[in-house]
């Protein structure tokens, strides 16, 4: 079919001549006006010229041809799986490029390219063991896309089309802000790092909420034409279909009330989302990780929950509400907070100290926070006793470290960094190593592993 196809093009794409009482005219030599043609229905003929090959353009011209029909022809018979395969390790290829540009404008452009559909689309189901089920919400994998990549909801189809099992948007503020001057964000390639004092650029809730909101309508009109209406079968994912969506609120730099800030991006925001995150985390805004101390997170977490359940919600529920929290804070810090594990960290540990770049002022994220916050986490599980679901994110470069972080307490993982530095082929691989570790481990569900080394 596919060669078929293309000798019709071919054929077609050569009908440039018409024959006329004998006689060969190209239409395309000829301008006539109107009258001009009245007189004279047909332009005096012109000797057609013939283009002259040699014999090795001749061939160079067949042999290129003749591969161009027989790679659509093979490529047609290949499986989805198997071509899309090759698509996400295309991407080793172009992905070493960006390397060469300014990190702010590579992740710009990696953000657009998500947004445009520029990038493969997972086709695969995920391995059966990696299936799970939290908040309610069905989970196809535990790995996630982190806050700080598509911080103004831009690409959010594109990059659950890569095959992660969610992707946190944000953090968002209620008014839009540029964030610290630029440089403002720094590579350390070697320790797999980067160094960021980004300071919640934003461009607002009212942007990030049509975004959504047409994001939202798009998703569920594709999911209810694609459902089959035959069967009980669960369908992975959200609110608006495959996949799930998490929204992180921030707060304004010059805000000086931050509850009124995380309250008003829940009644904006919480519609679109299967879970919301209040971030007091980040090192970069002034008088954020003040909010962690006992006193003002219980305050604020009362004043923007109280916001969430005043609201309307049909049979699913309201978005259940996460804190997100720094990986540095002292052993009484944790006893009063319960949720999520892991941002950056201010501190610089002994493997990038050499590193001139370690001394930019900002949150370091990436290989070297792998340990810092693997401990934190561990101590987090075992304050709640493993009651609470924890997502565990800094330094998760591979599928044994995602493991690692399940057997100190994670349900969910999110990366950032290493995404950042290995782009879309590091999903697959994650994934098919994640389950690998399980299975080898005598596992036969995530669940199973969650928590294992301090049970």
């Amino acid at each position: 079919m596919a060669i078929r196809v293309a000798l019709k093009f071919m054929r077609d794409s050569l009908r440039t001549r018409i024959k006329f009482d004998g006689n060969i005219y190209n239409p395309r030599q000829y301008l006539c006006t109107a009258s001009s043609a009245a007189a004279q229905p047909f332009p005096t003929p012109i000797p057609k010229k013939v283009p002259h090959f040699s014999k090795k353009g001749r061939l160079f011209t067949g042999a290129t041809i003749g591969l161009l029909i027989g790679g659509f022809a093979y490529a047609s018979t290949v499986d989805e799986a198997t071509f899309c395969g090759w698509l996400f390790s295309a991407t080793k290829v172009v992905n070493p490029f960006f390397a060469f540009m300014d990190p702010e404008f590579a992740h710009r452009l990696a953000v657009s390219a998500a947004a445009r559909g520029w990038i493969p689309i997972e086709k695969r189901p995920d391995p059966s063991i990696l299936e799970l089920e939290v908040w309610g919400r069905r989970f196809s994998n535990p790995i996630g896309l982190s806050a700080g990549f598509d911080k103004n909801a831009e690409a959010v189809e594109g990059l659950l089309g890569l095959g992660f099992g969610f992707v946190e948007v944000g953090s968002v503020t209620p008014v839009p802000q540029e964030g610290n001057p630029k440089p403002r964000i720094f590579r350390l390639p070697k320790e797999g790092a980067i160094i960021n004092r980004c300071g919640f650029n934003s461009e607002g809730i009212v942007a990030v909420a049509k975004r959504l909101g047409a994001q939202h309508g798009k998703r569920k009109l594709e999911t209810s034409s694609t459902a089959s209406p035959v069967g009980d079968e669960a369908v992975h994912g959200g609110k608006a279909g495959p996949g799930i969506l998490g929204v992180n609120l921030g707060k304004n730099k010059t805000s000086e009330d931050a509850a009124s800030d995380y309250v008003q991006g829940v009644h904006t925001l919480s519609q679109y989302a299967d879970y919301l995150v209040i971030n007091i985390s980040s090192p970069n805004t002034p008088g954020l990780r003040q909010l962690q101390g006992r006193k003002q997170l219980k305050d604020l977490v009362k004043k923007v929950q109280g916001a969430r359940d005043e609201m309307q919600w049909g049979e699913e529920g309201p978005p259940p509400l996460l804190v997100k929290i720094a990986p540095d804070l002292s052993k009484q810090d944790l006893e009063d907070i319960a949720r999520i594990i892991s941002n950056t960290t201010i501190q610089r540990p002994n493997t990038i100290s050499n590193n001139p770049v370690s001394e930019e002022t900002g949150g370091l994220s990436g290989r070297p926070l792998f340990d810092l916050s693997t401990n934190i986490l561990k101590e987090m599980y075992i304050l709640t006793k493993g009651k609470i679901p924890l997502i565990g994110c800094g330094g998760i470069c591979s599928g044994e470290d995602a493991y690692k972080k399940i057997r100190a307490g994670a349900t969910l993982v999110q990366l950032y960094t290493a995404f950042a530095y290995g782009g879309p082929a590091l999903i697959p691989k994650i994934k098919a190593e994640l389950a690998q570790c399980l299975e080898r481990d005598g596992y036969k569900s995530i669940y199973e592993a969650v928590g294992a080394d301090y049970r």
